[in-house]
């Protein structure tokens, strides 16, 4: 199937293939193929500045290790804020990072209430998906 799609003013034409379960789609009941698992906290335009940023579909990944928890970057970016130090205390959703990938800053928010143990990256770094960002215990 041909589509038209225009971004920023240009128009690019391109094939879609639709892909039914089974032939490399995975099947998911939401029909959309991404596991709820693997979400991300939403871009900075998408919720109000006073809302929390960070509700239950779009927590950070984690990797809970025993007594402490890892936040893993959803995405591939460049770390452009660090909102929190380590030893701060911390609840479930609030904003600990922004990454900026593709021109839209995403807000990863904090999967659990905690104490930061360790940040392993810093303000300019450029980090890939699933790179662990954030400690807690």
């Amino acid at each position: 199937m041909k589509l038209k799609i225009t971004v920023h003013g240009v128009a690019y034409e391109v094939d879609v293939e639709v892909l039914d379960p089974g032939k490399g789609f995975p099947a998911h009941s939401n029909g959309v193929g991404l596991s709820k698992k693997v979400t991300h906290s939403t871009a900075e335009n998408s919720k109000s500045p006073s809302q929390p940023v960070g509700s239950d579909i779009n927590q950070a990944p984690s990797q809970s290790t025993g007594e402490k928890e890892s936040v893993a970057s959803p995405i591939a970016g460049t770390i452009m804020e660090i909102k929190r130090k380590p030893g701060d205390e911390v609840s479930k959703g609030q904003e600990l990072i922004v990454i900026e990938a593709m021109k839209m800053k995403t807000a990863i928010a904090a999967p659990t209430s905690g104490i930061v143990k360790t940040i392993p990256i810093a303000v300019g770094d450029t980090v890939r998906e699933s790179q662990i960002l954030v400690e807690l215990e």
